[in-house]
């Protein structure tokens, strides 16, 4: 063997050992008191998860780790359910507002269950002293948001804290969606092979949230995502039945979702840079605030796996509906390296995209 030939096997042997080395490491706690970082989606917050609520309310439903509970009622019908807060600042910002959002987001983590969305519950956190007139226009908003989405808000809940004891108003909805027979989405059906899609340009939410902030100086018409998914899951699934797994990427972004697919089942995710839709825009503010477009939250894009034969297909469906024109296929799903996302990226090179550390853009949802 030549010494040219032992120096690759050596880089080689090096390569997978640090591949090997970071597919073993699991979310440890350490903090003694809670960050912004553990409500960010990324390492901290599955580490919170699993240290303190996954541990104290362990059942099956919850160890999935999906966007709900898939749930089987004693006559055999299965029912999806889920719920998440809202306390996104500002309240408004380009093109929606916590009040849609909070609408949006519950039903979107129904649709990726394979569920059509029902029914939703409503709680408000309302500091003392709101102004009652925002109040009313979230509300028509949250109304507005229903409608559209075919869904009921059929109870709720409100409390009212001391002024200084919340920012304003938070909500949290839950939701309730049926979820037809012949739908079986799991992290573990995924195969080497399938291909990884996304319907549409991702990081639009987070960077049209900071803008409103104030925290860029940069005046851009970059509005909200944020929009109920429902129909276009059922479009896809129409098109491509064997889809593997469906998750909307939000906190934590297209890395985070990818990071835990690739954990839950075992296999490699290789993603394309050069086939990642992106908006220049969104590129240039994350340039500007050092961070990847990856790990910003979308709250009306979708990440698919579906069987590379029903590919073309899939895509087909996601382009022709309003909220999945630009869809794209961005990687696929390989054997090697298990529970490592790596990007292939334009210069030619390689890299492992980790979950997120720390939290970038904290209340951005």
């Amino acid at each position: 063997m030549t010494e040219e030939r032992r120096d690759d096997h050596s880089h080689e042997d090096e390569v997978l050992e640090r591949i090997e080395a970071w597919r073993r490491r699991r979310p440890k706690l350490k903090d003694e008191f809670i960050n912004s970082a553990h409500g960010a989606g990324g390492k901290a917050s599955a580490a919170l998860i699993d240290a303190v609520f996954l541990e104290a309310f362990r059942n099956k439903s919850l160890e999935t780790m999906a966007d709900g509970a898939v749930l089987e009622l004693p006559g055999g019908d299965r029912v999806a359910f889920s719920t998440d807060g809202y306390v996104v600042k500002p309240r408004r910002f380009p093109g929606g507002s916590v009040g849609d959002l909070a609408v949006n987001g519950t039903v979107n983590d129904l649709a990726m269950m394979g569920a059509v969305p029902q029914w939703l519950s409503a709680s408000f956190i309302i500091e003392d002293g709101f102004s009652i007139t925002e109040l009313r226009d979230l509300v028509a908003d949250m109304a507005a948001a229903a409608l559209k989405a075919g869904v009921q808000i059929v109870t709720g809940d409100t409390k009212v804290v001391n002024k200084g004891a919340c920012d304003g108003v938070y909500i949290t909805t839950a939701g309730v969606g049926v979820i037809p027979a012949n739908i079986h989405l799991d992290a573990k059906s995924v195969r080497p092979g399938d291909k990884v899609l996304v319907s549409g340009k991702i990081g639009d939410h987070g960077v049209a949230v900071l803008i409103a902030r104030g925290d860029l100086a940069l005046e851009a018409d970059i509005p909200t995502d944020s929009a109920p998914l429902g129909e276009l899951v059922e479009h896809l699934l129409a098109a491509a039945p064997n889809t593997r797994f469906l998750r909307d990427p939000t906190r934590g972004g297209v890395a985070t979702v990818l990071n835990e697919l690739a954990r839950e089942a075992e296999v490699g995710v290789v993603m394309q840079e050069s086939a990642l839709p992106i908006r220049n825009i969104v590129n240039g503010a994350c340039e500007i605030l050092g961070i990847d477009p990856l790990y910003v939250a979308n709250e009306g894009k979708l990440v698919a796996v579906v069987p590379a034969e029903e590919t073309e297909a899939a895509l087909a469906a996601m382009q022709a509906h309003p909220f999945g024109v630009d869809a794209a296929v961005i990687g696929e799903i390989r054997e090697d390296p298990p529970g490592i996302v790596i990007l292939n990226t334009v210069f030619g090179g390689n890299r492992i995209v980790d979950m997120l550390v720390g939290d970038p853009l904290p209340r951005i949802c």
